[in-house]
């Protein structure tokens, strides 16, 4: 087996809670990005600190949207969260924006947990079972029409 064999990762499936925090972090990259010019022009802090700032963090939620693949991500990303907000110290309109990534952010972690352990749950059932499944234990539905004729039938109610 091959070095490249050793280290692929075994699990293919894709993380819901992965999907839709890297969905939340793109925007807010091109959001944070486009405070740069702000900065300079109406918040009238130094070309540098403000490329610095505006321009790194950017990068860091590009980066972060990439390795999501480590648990220590996502406490990476409340982080993040936090310097977003902070900005509204120099942009105040950033504190809205920064509130409202913060709270996309932490709904897309708490969903993608919910799912994920639903996804990992024993017995869990991805549909409920019909009288007209194939399955011959299924419970009988009224989705199926001669369940609903056989039960209008017993209540002296002709349905066809």
């Amino acid at each position: 087996m091959s070095d490249i064999e050793a280290t692929a990762p075994q699990n293919t499936e894709r993380s819901p809670r992965r999907g839709m925090c890297a969905a939340v972090l793109c925007p807010e990259a091109i959001t944070i990005g486009l405070t740069t010019p702000v900065m300079i022009t109406i918040a009238g802090v130094a070309t540098g600190t403000a490329l610095v700032v505006g321009v790194g963090l950017a990068v860091a939620c590009l980066l972060l949207a990439g390795m999501l693949r480590a648990p220590w991500a996502y406490t990476a990303g409340y982080v993040i969260r936090v310097a977003a907000i902070g900005l509204g110290f120099v942009i105040p309109m950033m504190f809205l924006l920064g509130g409202i990534f913060a709270a996309l952010w932490a709904t897309a972690d708490h969903l993608g947990r919910k799912i994920e352990r639903e996804k990992a749950a024993p017995g869990r059932r991805t549909a409920p079972r019909t009288r007209c499944s194939p399955e011959p234990d299924a419970a009988p539905g009224l989705n199926c029409p001669s369940v609903l004729r056989e039960r209008l039938d017993q209540h002296g109610q002709r349905a066809f």
